[in-house]
């Protein structure tokens, strides 16, 4: 056996059958593609899934659907006075080091800090605060009973948009949200993308 054999079977024995099935699984491809990939890539997981991604060999699935484990936690200051943290979830490693990805975090705590939102998404707003201001709206309604729950889910959508992220105006182009320029990073990457958490800070005041 050459040099060259046996240095790919080697390479195929240190890759385990776990980190196959793990790209299998996560892909939607066999069991010969999967080992394929990680022995191109000799071996590194996000390597391989992005080579996949690229080749167009992952599942046709949402992205939103999919698990967001990695990311990065960035930062925004203006003037020493006003800033913010924020933790960005993506789905590889790989992604989350890349220089769009990076951008898009810091101009998301930018937002943060320019419009101090006090939720990630309307899923995040406590049920006490959400049925007060529904039973605020039901108290007050007078349209058609027949589209009553559709048009107080607008009114509520509405009421909370300036406080809840991803339901804000984006700041450098106002025509779209938070949420659509999120999206449009996820179309370009190919991963799913989502927000964890934030913290918001203002010298001097506190909460």
């Amino acid at each position: 056996m050459s040099e060259e054999l046996k240095e790919k079977a080697n390479e195929v024995k240190a890759i385990s059958i776990e980190l196959i099935k793990k790209l299998k699984e996560l892909s939607g491809v066999g069991l010969t593609d999967a080992k394929q990939a990680l022995v191109e890539a000799k071996g590194d997981f996000d390597k391989a899934l992005d080579a996949m991604r690229k080749k167009g060999m992952t599942k046709a699935e949402k992205r939103g659907d999919r698990e967001t484990r990695e990311g990065i936690i960035e930062t925004y200051v203006h003037d020493g006075r006003l800033g913010a943290i924020v933790e960005v979830n993506c789905e590889t490693s790989f992604v989350a080091k890349t220089e769009e990805f990076k951008d898009l975090a810091h101009k998301l705590a930018m937002q943060i800090a320019s419009m101090n939102p006090a939720y990630v998404s309307l899923e995040d707003i406590p049920a006490d605060v959400m049925n007060k201001k529904k039973k605020e709206f039901e108290a007050d309604f007078t349209g058609p009973e027949n589209m009553k729950d559709q048009i107080i889910e607008g009114k509520i959508k509405k009421a909370f948009s300036d406080k809840v992220l991803l339901e804000q105006p984006y700041i450098l182009d106002d025509s779209k949200t938070v949420a659509a320029f999120i999206k449009e990073a996820i179309a370009k990457t190919g991963e799913n993308i989502t927000v964890r958490q934030f913290k918001r800070l203002e010298l001097g005041v506190t909460e």
